[in-house]
């Protein structure tokens, strides 16, 4: 198991980004959450196969249809396991 951080920049609150990021971990069987931040980001911490995690990754980098996604930074940490299922917090 891998966990990701992810922090992803652009037009991406209020686009449907963390609904369509939720659908996309859990097609892939990724646990984890998603939210907005402050700054108009959408933030993620991500667990799973680094493999389904890589493929995550580059959907993000394109995200939803009606989304612009300028930078997505991304910072590979240690699986903790603290998850069950992936989540949109609020």
């Amino acid at each position: 198991m891998y966990r990701v951080h992810l922090i992803i920049s652009g037009d991406v609150q209020g686009v449907g980004y963390r609904s369509w990021a939720c659908k996309e971990a859990k097609n892939r069987h990724l646990v984890g959450w998603v939210k907005n931040r402050e700054d108009e980001a959408v933030e993620m911490v991500v667990e799973g196969v680094k493999s389904d995690l890589e493929d995550f990754i580059k959907a993000c980098q394109q995200g939803p249809e009606i989304s612009w996604v300028e930078h997505v930074n991304v910072t590979w940490e240690t699986a903790t396991d603290e998850f069950a299922v992936f989540e949109v917090l609020y």
